[in-house]
């Protein structure tokens, strides 16, 4: 089974559109189809980069793809409820065993919190999540009402996750336009996901780097 056998499947679109829907209720930022396809990119670039398995590299496609469906569920410890709906789907639809495990132990550990970069799929994924910052998932179209959440997305104008040549380093490099938001501000709200990206970039062996504005802060 392939990344684009599930993602041309019309299940598990309507599973993220619904998902999708429930957040936009509660007021978070975008979590459709631009999102899991850029993480799904960029997990998949990970581990192509570092020399993981084709095999490896759809699984974590497909992880990618389908890691926030939970949030059909609540937004609560979406991550675990997710996995669920995903070994469900992916059972019925055939996907040997050893696989299935694969991409539900990345879905249930990929949010800050309770996650837990088990496997390289699961850092992958991590990673990949938690870099998807962009003005573009903002929602709010009245800049005015802005809550924090709102302003540190809308202020990142550049966003690059990058290995460096050497393969020691995962660089995640920001541009934030500080009109709208202050790097403080990048901090109260993601400094928990920034440490679980610390712990996923070490179960690739690698470095885990933040620069914001050319300043490296992490």
């Amino acid at each position: 089974m392939t990344f684009e056998d599930i993602r041309k499947n019309l299940d598990i679109k309507t599973y993220i559109k619904k998902s999708d829907e429930v957040l936009m209720a509660l007021g978070f930022t975008e979590h459709s189809f631009p999102h899991v396809l850029c993480v799904s990119r960029t997990a998949a670039y990970i581990l192509e980069t570092l020399g993981y398995s084709k095999h490896e590299t759809e699984l974590v496609k497909i992880a990618g793809y389908m890691h926030d469906i939970g949030n059909l569920i609540n937004r609560i410890e979406h991550s675990q409820s997710g996995a669920v709906m995903a070994f469900r789907i992916l059972d019925n639809l055939g996907m040997p065993t050893e696989d299935i495990s694969d991409v539900v132990s990345a879905i249930g550990n990929h949010d800050e919190g309770t996650g837990v970069p088990i496997s390289p799929i699961a850092a992958a994924l991590i990673l990949a999540d938690k870099s998807d910052v962009r003005r573009s998932r903002v929602r709010n179209t009245d800049i005015l009402n802005f809550d924090i959440h709102d302003r540190v997305n809308y202020s990142v104008e550049k966003s690059e996750l990058k290995i460096d040549e050497n393969q020691k380093q995962i660089i995640l490099n920001l541009k934030i336009d500080t009109a709208f938001s202050s790097v403080m501000d990048f901090f109260e709200i993601f400094f928990e996901r920034m440490m679980l990206c610390r712990k996923a970039a070490e179960k690739l062996n690698l470095q885990f780097r933040l620069v914001i504005n050319e300043q490296h802060l992490i």
